[in-house]
């Protein structure tokens, strides 16, 4: 479970992208706080740190105690944007988040034992369908990630939502079908010969004819 990291933050008094790009001069990432029915709130992150955050991982789903102004603002980032050509942080949304409150995020999935797995032992290739899934979690008990074990799976074999175990409180956003997280591909070898025969196949049932 992720836990709550606290972040230093100071207001900004003017909107924009003059002031964007001086608190950049400054040495900060301009940001905004919104949601919980209260106005958005301008601030500004040191640049280091928020870089820092942002390419240790699992930062969108990493609950933030925001310190600017003597106040605290209880939030998750929603997005974040980086320059187009240095790939370095410019600008952050986060959302507040009230207590008890659950939310709707982004959760990496992890397969665990591959190399167990049945399918895979017998030449089959893992195709990932998804590699994250929207959850409803609650805001105080955000996975950091879904494990799931795919030991048992053959070629051939698709593993659905149905089939993974959530943890206590966790739903999947989609609940108007059984989607699918990743398959055991059949192996390009005994595709082709598959294929080749069914070729042969009709090629003979033409002949007949």
């Amino acid at each position: 479970m992720s836990e709550t990291k606290t972040l230093q933050a100071v207001a900004r008094d003017r909107v924009g992208k003059g002031a964007a790009r001086e608190a950049r001069r400054q040495g900060r990432v301009p940001a905004v706080v919104y949601g919980a029915g209260k106005p958005p709130r301008a601030i500004a992150v040191d640049f280091n740190e928020m870089k820092k955050l942002i390419y240790a991982g699992g930062f969108m789903t990493t609950m933030f105690d925001i310190e600017v102004g003597g106040e605290t603002e209880h939030a998750i980032p929603r997005d974040y944007q980086l320059d187009p050509v240095k790939d370095m942080p410019i600008h952050v949304d986060f959302f507040r988040v009230g207590k008890g409150q659950t939310i709707a995020v982004e959760v990496p999935v992890h397969f665990v034992n591959q190399e167990k797995a049945v399918g895979i032992k017998r030449g089959g290739t893992l195709n990932v369908v998804r590699h994250t899934v929207e959850l409803n979690v609650p805001a105080d008990a955000i996975p950091d990630s879904i494990d799931i074990d795919i030991s048992t799976l053959d070629i051939g074999d698709s593993l659905h939502i149905s089939a993974v175990t959530l943890p206590k409180g966790v739903t999947p956003t989609i609940t108007d079908r059984d989607f699918t997280i990743a398959t055991i591909a059949v192996p390009a070898g005994v595709r082709e010969q598959l294929q080749q025969e069914a070729a042969e196949k009709a090629e003979g049932g033409g002949d007949e004819g």
